[in-house]
């Protein structure tokens, strides 16, 4: 079997793993050992995070609808449960963008719970 070289294919997977990590700082973004800590350190940070960020915008919109709630008196929790024994299906996300953008609705809605 004839010798083969690796000088290209091991100049076209360096060049490829720079080129993930650039931007990145210190030696991370320009040698080839550390960037390739970097990508591994990244996408594992990218994966658990995806799953974090739905945690992190439901607990927003927690905080934006009870601020919006005690102006007008209210707590979250006697809000939620209000809702809940009224079968009003509305969940949070849209509550919250409801009393952001549309304050005359959402004031309606929560003279119709107290």
């Amino acid at each position: 079997m004839s010798r083969v070289k690796k000088g290209v294919n091991a100049l076209k997977t360096r060049r490829n793993v720079l080129k993930q990590v650039k931007g990145y700082r210190f030696g991370r973004s320009t040698k080839e050992k550390q960037a390739y800590e970097a990508i591994a350190h990244a996408g594992t940070y990218a994966f658990a995070h995806r799953r974090d960020k739905k945690g992190d915008f439901r607990r927003l919109w927690n905080v934006r609808l009870n601020s919006i709630l005690h102006e007008k008196g209210l707590s979250y929790s006697k809000f939620i449960g209000s809702l809940k024994k009224l079968n009003i299906d509305l969940n949070r996300k849209m509550l919250s963008e409801i009393a952001a953008s549309k304050p005359e609705t959402f004031s309606r809605l929560v003279s119709k719970i107290s």
